[in-house]
């Protein structure tokens, strides 16, 4: 992206949507000046130029949750922008993870395997009393098991049941799936990664 293509506002500024570089949520809006732009690209996190204080803003400073930018997009017309970011913590200021948490919360079919990956992790960390999900985190033989189990059983639905049938299989498949890959401290955004390399 040449900063010089970015058309910025009467008062300097553009807005900048930041976004979860791995599961595609929206985090928060915010909005940048030229500096702020130009740091972010120096340094590889976000800054960004707060309104109320007036001045430039280094996500996370305070608090320690910083994002590390992956990526910034430019739209049509050059006067909007997102930053694809890793966070390093909750982005909102009230410890939310994103700070659209309030309104239609129903979730969307995009953030459906982000929040199985959370719960996941929380349930290896916190491994509440009769867990299924820590049962199979405890016997990796098992859940390899479970993994070829399912994956058969989806091939099986596919061929002789219905399309319901095959959606409910499959569900199966990546529930199990994702608590393999989290047995091993792996993440979807590790396959897909691999996928990526494959597709270029």
């Amino acid at each position: 992206m040449e900063p010089s293509a970015i058309n910025y506002d009467a008062q300097g500024l553009v807005p900048v949507v930041i976004q979860d570089w791995n599961s595609g949520e929206v985090l928060t809006l915010a909005y940048a000046n030229a500096e702020a732009v130009a740091r972010t690209r120096e340094t590889g996190e976000l800054h960004l130029w707060s309104r109320s204080r007036n001045e430039l803003w280094h996500k996370g400073a305070t608090s320690g949750h910083t994002q590390q930018v992956k990526g910034l997009r430019y739209d049509c017309d050059a006067d909007a922008l997102v930053a694809l970011v890793i966070p390093n913590g909750p982005a909102c200021h009230t410890g939310e993870r994103t700070c659209f948490y309030r309104g239609d919360m129903a979730p969307a079919p995009f953030e459906v395997l982000p929040a199985l990956e959370r719960v996941l992790r929380a349930r290896q960390s916190e491994r509440p009393e009769g867990s299924y999900t820590v049962e199979l985190l405890d016997n990796p033989p098992l859940i390899g098991e479970k993994v070829q189990e399912e994956a058969e059983e989806v091939a099986r639905a596919a061929r002789e049941e219905t399309d319901d049938r095959v959606d409910n299989e499959a569900a199966d498949v990546l529930y199990h799936l994702m608590v393999l890959l989290r047995s091993r401290d792996r993440s979807l955004s590790d396959a897909t990664e691999v996928l990526h390399e494959r597709a270029r």
